[in-house]
């Protein structure tokens, strides 16, 4: 195959994968601290610990959810689930 021949590098696209890629690592990282933080809840707390653990762990799927369909803010809503649990787990543990 010659150059020719071979198609242009579609650079657009391959940024928009890009950023694509970073914003779902920021959610994903953000989350997974989260799941952290209710397992925390979850072994160390009592039953109010407990049951916030499960209301936050569901958040977090809630506020992945959210974050993936908003593009480049998406880190927002798990983020904020984040700040919420980690006060409840000051409060509760």
């Amino acid at each position: 195959m010659s150059n020719e021949t071979a198609p242009a590098m579609d650079y657009a696209e391959h940024e928009r994968t890009y950023e694509g890629f970073i914003n779902f690592t920021k959610i994903g990282v953000v989350a997974c601290l989260n799941i952290v933080l209710c397992l925390v809840l979850f072994a160390f707390g009592g039953s109010a610990a407990f049951f916030f653990g499960w209301l936050m762990l569901i958040g977090t799927l809630v506020a992945t959810g959210i974050g993936m369909a908003l593009g480049a803010s998406g880190w927002i809503p798990p983020t904020v689930i984040f700040v919420l649990t980690a006060l409840i787990s000051i409060v509760t543990v």
